[in-house]
């Protein structure tokens, strides 16, 4: 499998530290508000790519982090009159109720959040205080960039245009004016903890490098999130994190490109993001993933609802094929497979290996996405309730199988209530009796409470507008 590493600027074999095992860390959210569609595509993007890993047998160590002590999490809490932890407490149920939505495999995440980790993160600063990489200025504890001669190597920057560039403070405390702050000094009415430097709170780039290495080790496989954070939230947890240990952070950077709108990121600062919570108020969750999938992850998206609907339109297509082919099976027999039928097998699978080609090429979810189309294409074409059921059967396994890789079409069919069943059932009656005029105005009555109906030889189909 080949990924896009950041670092190197190119394509490379993936081969994990430990053959059968592979760590991720992805930056999760500031726990201060909803999550945006923003925010959501390399929740998205990454839980696919666990899911990919999971499908080749390795053993994943998944990690989200959620940052639950900073400035905007500080400003909340003051706004709502409440206290930081409480505004953590809320926005973090919340995430899990979008994140149900979005299919991410929680049960097998591990969150931890920064003000859970304060020990492990005092004792990470001292020892690169100790070791002459940071210096305490009166409470405040920064990081020494100069002491980092490899500083700039994953966002690529250099370091003289970054000085030249950067806007130096009156009477700054810094040497350098790029160094950037491992602890900040307490101030009134903040949450604050004791250390060896007075009473404060740590900085933003600190927690996750601190929890990488606690729950993943000094390097890590992948680390991964959006290609905002390349500099200099990521550039910096480099720099700290093998002044340290000495080794290297991270094997693998994957970065996802920005979902803008009219051509500008989505960003809560320039106020023109969608919530997931205000998109899951009119589409499935499931439909916002299809759309994030249906692009290459590294690329600029831009959102908007006209290509939500459209996202929505061509899952649709998908369930659809997918419902198709279950209602072949039960009507399908077991019989001898014949050449044709030997012959669609072997096309399935083709389809099938096309689709893992895509995945293997630095997780291509856009083209792997075409294939499922494709199967559903063919499926119509060429299956009939006159194919033997072991040709079904395999085109069905082998669309849930690449589906579920996605985390797409794993929905189980909606139950109609009882009052639909009964229309249904009254308009199959009226085309008996031939009277079409009542059959037509049931059909339009349910399409009025969005159930489309489809006569086929096989019998009446429902699906939902």
């Amino acid at each position: 499998m080949k990924l896009y590493n950041t670092l190197t600027k190119k394509k490379e074999d993936f081969k994990p530290i430990n053959e059968n095992k592979v760590t991720m860390y992805v930056c999760g959210p500031t726990v201060y508000n909803y999550i945006h569609v923003g925010n959501a595509r390399p929740l998205v993007v990454f839980d696919t790519l666990r899911r990919y890993f999971e499908y080749k047998g390795y053993d994943v160590d998944y990690l989200v982090n959620f940052t639950d002590i900073d400035d905007k999490m500080i400003n909340e809490a003051n706004a709502e009159n409440t206290t930081v932890k409480k505004v953590a407490d809320r926005f973090i149920e919340e995430y899990f109720e979008d994140a149900e939505g979005l299919l991410l495999k929680e049960d097998e995440t591990n969150h931890p959040r920064a003000t859970e980790n304060i020990s492990e993160i005092i004792e990470f600063i001292k020892k690169l205080e100790n070791k002459g990489y940071a210096y305490n200025v009166d409470g405040n504890v920064y990081f020494n960039i100069s002491k980092y001669k490899d500083y700039g190597k994953l966002s690529k920057k250099n370091l003289e245009d970054l000085v030249s560039g950067a806007r130096i403070e009156v009477n700054s405390e810094k040497k350098d004016p790029m160094d950037f702050t491992l602890w900040k000094k307490e101030k009134p009415g903040e949450p604050s903890w004791n250390s060896p430097w007075g009473k404060g709170r740590p900085g933003w780039h600190i927690e996750c490098s601190v929890m990488a290495k606690k729950y993943l080790g000094d390097t890590i496989d992948i680390h991964a999130g959006g290609e905002d954070l390349q500099f200099p939230h990521h550039e910096n947890e480099v720099a700290q994190s093998e002044c340290l240990t000495g080794k290297p952070f991270a094997n693998y950077w994957l970065h996802n490109g920005m979902i803008n709108v009219q051509d500008k990121k989505m960003s809560k600062s320039k106020k023109n993001f969608f919530t997931v919570r205000g998109v899951s108020e009119e589409f499935d969750l499931e439909v916002l993933r299809f759309f994030i999938l249906s692009a290459h992850y590294r690329k600029p998206v831009n959102y908007s609802r006209d290509v939500v609907i459209q996202s929505k339109n061509g899952l649709d297509r998908l369930y659809n094929g997918k419902k198709n082919i279950e209602d072949l099976l039960e009507v399908c027999e077991d019989k001898e497979l014949d050449s044709d039928s030997n012959e669609i097998i072997k096309s399935i699978n083709t389809y099938r290996n096309k689709f893992l080609e895509s995945m293997e090429d630095d997780i291509n979810t856009a083209d792997a996405m075409s294939y499922l189309f494709e199967i559903i294409r063919y499926s119509n074409s060429n299956l009939s309730k006159k194919s033997p059921r072991k040709v079904v059967e395999e085109t069905y396994n082998t669309l849930n199988e690449l589906s579920g890789i996605l985390g797409l079409l794993s929905k189980k069919e909606e139950m109609l209530d009882e009052e639909i069943l009964g229309l249904i059932e009254k308009r199959n009656e009226a085309r008996k009796n031939k009277d079409y005029g009542l059959a037509d105005k049931i059909r339009d009555d349910l399409e009025a409470k969005g159930i489309l109906l489809k006569d086929t030889p096989d019998g009446v189909k429902w699906r939902r507008s």
